[in-house]
């Protein structure tokens, strides 16, 4: 027997599910019968997912446009640095959208998590502290 709990929280109604296990057919049984019910996913978690994969490309466009300046009115080291900054700020274009599809799949399926990403920032920082480091050691020996 499936109990329904209701209850308000925070201007949303939820709702609970509660099992009673039938006594009479988990002692023919020998053991608990378990039903799978269905795992309600809230919307803030999908939300969540976009503003971060937004956050991303707000992040991307960024590097872009730095990298779009340095092309424009820099010279060979500054065209140097630019495509690696455009290599980087592509790569993250396509690493973010790969993240926010598993994530959403992940998702839709009802996956607990977790969703955090460990190698994602990593990447970015040594890619990042790579092409600043070049940019320098260019700009130095080059005088």
């Amino acid at each position: 027997m499936i109990e329904r709990d209701c209850y308000v929280l925070g201007g949303r109604v939820n709702v609970n599910f509660h099992h009673h296990v039938d006594s009479a057919s988990s002692a023919a049984n020998g053991r608990k019968a378990h039903r799978a019910l269905p795992v309600r996913v809230e919307p803030k978690v999908s939300f969540a997912n976009e503003r971060t994969f937004l956050s991303w490309l707000h992040f991307t466009v960024v590097l872009g446009g730095l990298a779009v300046g340095l092309l424009n009115f820099g010279d060979n080291v500054g065209k140097i640095s630019a495509a690696m900054f455009s290599v980087i700020a592509m790569g993250i274009m396509v690493y973010a959208l790969y993240t926010y599809h598993w994530r959403a799949a992940s998702i839709r399926r009802g996956g607990r998590g977790p969703y955090d990403d460990r190698l994602g920032p990593t990447v970015l920082c040594v890619a990042m502290l790579i092409a600043i480091i070049v940019n320098f050691v260019l700009r130095f020996t080059a005088t």
